[in-house]
């Protein structure tokens, strides 16, 4: 579909919507573009530590525990903006809910997975570890129930 398709299928879906509903479009598709610039800075960030801090330089062991946390620390922190910035867009198209539930508890459980990887198990205490294991389940039962509410309000429509 050309730009200009696009911009006026914007256009028409964008005319008939309340003056809320305008605000909360606007609003979303700022986010989108910051995010967006933040995905696009982070990124590159990673791409030049991989590249000169690991590739290049040669000093720096793959294999390490510690750059292994902060590699994928960093690339998990790629993935979760990646997803929020998927969710706004979807709450952007017309007769998209603002509250994606599912999408938040998604992106709450990645941050905990980001946290369990970067975790230093060495310095971290056995309770600390409990709070973070009790979240991801809590999290992981929300996101179960949410999406057996979502498919059976689907099978129903």
């Amino acid at each position: 579909m050309a730009i200009k398709d696009e911009l006026r299928a914007v256009r028409a879906a964008f005319i008939p919507l309340t003056i809320y509903k305008r605000f909360e479009y606007v609003v979303i598709l700022a986010l989108t573009a910051l995010i967006s610039i933040v995905v696009i800075a982070a990124v590159w960030t990673l791409s030049l530590k991989v590249l000169f801090g690991l590739v290049l330089s040669g000093g720096v062991d793959p294999a390490d525990y510690s750059v292994f946390q902060a590699v994928f620390g960093m690339i998990f922190t790629v993935i979760i903006a990646l997803e929020f910035k998927k969710s706004l867009l979807v709450a952007a198209e017309p007769g998209g809910d603002l509250f994606q539930i599912s999408a938040v508890v998604l992106i709450a459980l990645l941050a905990i997975c980001r946290k369990f990887i970067i975790l230093d198990l060495a310095e971290t205490d056995a309770p600390h570890v409990i709070a973070l294991a009790a979240a991801a389940l809590a999290l992981g039962v929300v996101y179960w129930l949410v999406r057996a509410r979502d498919d059976g309000a689907g099978e129903n429509s």
